[in-house]
């Protein structure tokens, strides 16, 4: 990237993908501080006035957006000005606390947010030169509401980005995102980090250092991965929350209903988001083992028992069709209950 930078050409529209907590907007943040850098190399410099404002996620000509709770307003006007106060909340949080947690299950990319992403992308650089607009998880926009206006003028700003305007997108999925958005911007795909590098940084940044055979334990546990790895994601949980309906689906029709209308309506919803991201993951770690491939992590009695690769894939679709329509507002109860079936039915 800083070489195609150096050339003149790195791509107006990128899109970052790969695990979750791998440091996707890390490296859009690094990319926005390149961009930005007033003496630029192969690195940014970071003793420039433009890399101190971009460290202390105060420069300008950065606009850094991830999902906010949507904003309450009914006017236009007022809903962008609620989505900017939002999100300069979360940046002074994160001035705080650079080893952030991941949004919450309800916060979203709204209308409102692409509306005020269309006003400032309107406007002139502030320092003259570029600007930069980090997308983080991307995969939360929200298209399907009352008026598609919004969500058509940003696939359009994306086709026709103005000059001197760098877009970074970045998703754990880039599969959630509209086809249309994925094929106006050149991907980039982040794979997981050597664990000699997790375990670096734990050693380094985590008070009180966690040693031996705890080390060795949350190093194996991130999968390559430094939000997971930091305790930020609460994996457990979520897994163990998959590893219940697993057992639920298997066990029968009966049991299988009694979990969904165990799920609240619409509480806890980003509990519920999580844990069809980790019955994702388990069943993509019970495929592998089916295909003879080793597991990243134990997998549920229930699933030991199921040795087809093929119906576990398909499982697998189901779960990604049910995560989308979470995005959504949709009834997590009647969705589990609709996802159990089908689970059963290709298990």
């Amino acid at each position: 990237m800083a070489q195609a930078r150096r050339e003149g050409r790195l791509p107006q529209v990128l899109l970052i993908s790969g695990p979750t907590g791998v440091g996707k907007q890390r490296l859009a943040l690094w990319l926005g501080q390149l961009a930005l850098c007033e003496r630029p190399a192969d690195e940014p410099c970071g003793v420039c006035r433009s890399c101190h404002l971009v460290e202390r996620l105060a420069h300008p000509d950065l606009h850094w957006f991830v999902p906010i709770p949507r904003p309450k307003a009914a006017d236009n006007e007022k809903q962008a000005a609620e989505a900017a106060e939002a999100l300069a909340l979360v940046m002074a949080e994160r001035r705080e606390q650079p080893l952030y947690a991941p949004p919450d299950g309800m916060a979203s990319h709204s209308l409102a947010s692409v509306r005020l992403l269309q006003q400032q992308a309107s406007l002139t650089a502030v320092e003259g030169g570029v600007r930069v607009f980090i997308i983080g998880d991307a995969e939360r926009l929200i298209p399907q509401e009352s008026s598609q206006e919004a969500a058509n003028a940003l696939l359009k700003l994306l086709e026709e980005p103005p000059a001197g305007a760098l877009f970074v997108l970045t998703a754990t999925d880039p599969r959630r995102l509209l086809s249309t958005i994925r094929s106006r911007a050149i991907p980039l795909r982040l794979g997981r980090l050597p664990d000699a590098e997790v375990r670096a940084f734990l050693s380094a940044r985590v008070k009180p250092a966690p040693l031996g055979a705890a080390l060795d334990e949350r190093v194996t546990a991130a999968e390559g991965a430094i939000g997971p790895a930091v305790g930020a994601y609460g994996g457990d949980k979520a897994r163990d929350a998959a590893a219940a309906l697993i057992e639920a689906v298997t066990a029968g029709a009966t049991v299988r209903l009694e979990r969904a209308l165990r799920q609240g309506a619409f509480a806890a919803r980003g509990d519920f988001s999580a844990m069809l991201d980790a019955l994702a993951e388990t069943l993509g770690d019970a495929a592998r083992e089916a295909s003879g491939l080793p597991s990243r992590r134990p997998i549920p009695e229930a699933l030991r028992r199921r040795r087809d690769a093929g119906a576990l894939l398909a499982a697998l679709d189901r779960v990604a069709e049910a995560r989308e329509a979470a995005a959504g507002n949709v009834n997590p109860q009647l969705l589990l209950a609709v996802l159990g079936e089908e689970l059963a039915e290709v298990l």
